[in-house]
Order: structure tokens, then C-alpha cells, then sequence
């Protein structure tokens, strides 16, 4: 008898293709009232779930008694109660690696668009507002050379020395839970203490994940201690950042912009104050929004959901403890 799938993603053609010779699958199409609701109508036969954005806590896997694993279109886990899945037994897994070099791509162009201004002045320019050659009051600031400041130095945190240390001539320092020898040895990165960070760096780029400890952990006392010079950028998740103190401090001059992929509230209002702010570049989570890198995701999803389904070990196991081998 086939395993029971549901999907909460919509897969490309082949995807879709593996996983019916597999199992038999349910596709929710948009995860709106109606696709809750054939979620929850679908949850007590599924042994197997893949799909990313949906919180997964115990009210809906309480509904889900035959469920036996849980495949993460997504490097982030923080939608998901680990703890209960592991009480459970539900194998979960998501997908790292595939979407680091992309996610640090967007990294870099919000560095280089916010440094340099290059949304607020392509929209003077489509306002027809460019009347003569742009003066002092319309000049960014250079990439090349400033300190770039790295709080998570993990895979992404890396890509980003990288492309700053190699591309850029730029000094990297960071800030991690533990050293990473490597990225010393290759990018010339120094370790700092979060608040000599925050001190020395130009530019301060998240790319933590949000847990416990993470949560607020940039907040009124962090951009307090920045240079006024300094640019924040994050591309981790928004809940690592206190927003109101972020609004507070590009208002007031404590920092000279921000470039953000990732908000307390997603999709971002659009009544929200940083939007009415010019030193602002907000993204819509677009990380590792490209065609390849997306389908990259979804694949890795896809066989890490059909090894555990058939009583292997998923390459991308995040919680071991609930192996049943």
C-alpha cells in the first residue's frame, strides 16, 4: 500500500511525477481558508508532509496520528515544534546548502543597493526628478574596503566573506557561537565579541537563525552602539530584529540605512513606517527566490521526504532524536 503525501507546495512537473510513482498525494494548492481546511481534512491519513511557510505546531499534528515525516522546502526550521516532533517520532528535514550561494547573493545586492542609494534614486529618476547632475545630498557610500561585519558565520555567513573579502577588498570581521577556523584562514576573518562588532563594522549583516536565544537579540542598545555611518542588513529572520527600535534608529540618524529581506510580519504592511523611510530597501523574502535555486529546494525536499518515508536516514535530518532506526 502506498504512503499517503500531502503537499502544501505546488512541484515542477518531474517533482510531481517522482512522488506519484511513490505515494499517493495530495496537492493544497494555497494555503488560504479553503486550503486549511483540506489540509485539516487530509492531515489524518498522511504519513508525509512537504511544503514550506505553513506553522506546523501541535494543534495540526495532532490531526496527523499516521504522520511519520515532514520534509521543509526551506534552511530555516523555526515554523516547526521540534521538540513535539521528536516526541512524536516525525522525522524532520529541510534543506541547507542548496540555497546558501543565492541567499548570499541577495545579501550582497542589498548591500550594494542600499550603500548606494540605487532604489531611492531610480525612483527620482522615474519620477522625472533628475533635473541636473546629482549633488552631495544624493551621494551612497563605497563597498570596497569599509569592514564588513557578519553576525552568524555559518554557511551563509561565509558566502558573504567571500564575495566581500574577495570581491571587495573588505576586512571581515564577525560574531558567531563558536569560532570558525575556516572562514579565519581563508577570508582573513577576526572574531568579535557581538559588541565590538556592532562598533567596528560598516556594514552588519544577519544571517542567524531564529531560536530562543536569537530572538530580539538586535535591538534600542545594538543600533545605539553602530556607527552613524553604519548599514544594517538582514537576511536571516525579521524576529531577530527589535522593528521598532530598527524604525527608531534610521529615523533619528543612529545609522545610515538598512537593507531587509525579512520583517517581524510577513508580508510586510504596506501602511508599515519603513516604508515612508528613504534609507530603507525591503525586500519580499526573496532570498533564494530564482527558478534554480527554488527547484534545487524542492528536489532536496522531495528526497529527503521519500528516504525517510522508506526507512532511510534523510540526508538533512534536523532532529536525530526522533530516528526510529
Amino acid at each position: 500500500m502506498k504512503k499517503h503525501i500531502v503537499l502544501y507546495k505546488t512541484l515542477s512537473a518531474p517533482l510531481m511525477a517522482r512522488l506519484q510513482a511513490r505515494a499517493e498525494v495530495t496537492l493544497i494548492e494555497r494555503l488560504d481558508a479553503q486550503g486549511l481546511a483540506q489540509l485539516r481534512d487530509a492531515l489524518p491519513s498522511a504519513h508525509g508532509l512537504l511544503g514550506a511557510s505553513l506553522r506546523l505546531d501541535a494543534s495540526l499534528l495532532d490531526l496527523a496520528p499516521e504522520l511519520q515525516a515532514v520534509a521543509s522546502v526551506s534552511v530555516g526550521v523555526d515554523n516547526y515544534d521540534i521538540d513535539y516532533l521528536t516526541e512524536r517520532r516525525i522525522l524532520l528535514s529541510n534543506t541547507p546548502d542548496v540555497l546558501t550561494e543565492t541567499t548570499a547573493d541577495t545579501g550582497f545586492a542589498l548591500i550594494l543597493t542600499t550603500a548606494r542609494r540605487v532604489v531611492e534614486l531610480a525612483n527620482m529618476v522615474r519620477a522625472g526628478q533628475w533635473q541636473q547632475n546629482i549633488g552631495p545630498r544624493h551621494f551612497g557610500s563605497d563597498v570596497h574596503g569599509k569592514t564588513l561585519g557578519i553576525i552568524g558565520m555559518g554557511r551563509i555567513g561565509e558566502a558573504l566573506a567571500q564575495r566581500g573579502h574577495f570581491g571587495f577588498g573588505m576586512p571581515v570581521i564577525y560574531h558567531s557561537h563558536s569560532p570558525n577556523p575556516a572562514a579565519e584562514q581563508r577570508f582573513g576573518a577576526g572574531y568579535r565579541s557581538l559588541e565590538a562588532l556592532l562598533r567596528e563594522a560598516n556594514f552588519i549583516c544577519l544571517t542567524l537563525p531564529l531560536t530562543a536565544e536569537t530572538h530580539g537579540l538586535i535591538g534600542a542598545s545594538a543600533f545605539e552602539q553602530m556607527r552613524p555611518e553604519s548599514i544594517f542588513i538582514n537576511i536571516s529572520r525579521g524576529k531577530v530584529v527589535d522593528e521598532a527600535a530598527l524604525i527608531e534608529a534610521l529615523r533619528n540618524g543612529q545609522i545610515r540605512g538598512a537593507g531587509l529581506d525579512v520583517f517581524e510580519q510577513e508580508p510586510l504592511s504596506a501602511d508599515s513606517p519603513l516604508l515612508q523611510l528613504d534609507n530603507v530597501v525591503a525586500t519580499p523574502h526573496m532570498g533564494s527566490a530564482t527558478h534554480e535555486t527554488r527547484e534545487a529546494m524542492a528536489c532536496c525536499a522531495v528526497e529527503n521526504l521519500l528516504a525517510a518515508l522508506a526507512g532511510e536516514w534523510p540526508e538533512n535530518l534536523v532532529n536525530p532524536g526522533a530516528w526510529r532506526g
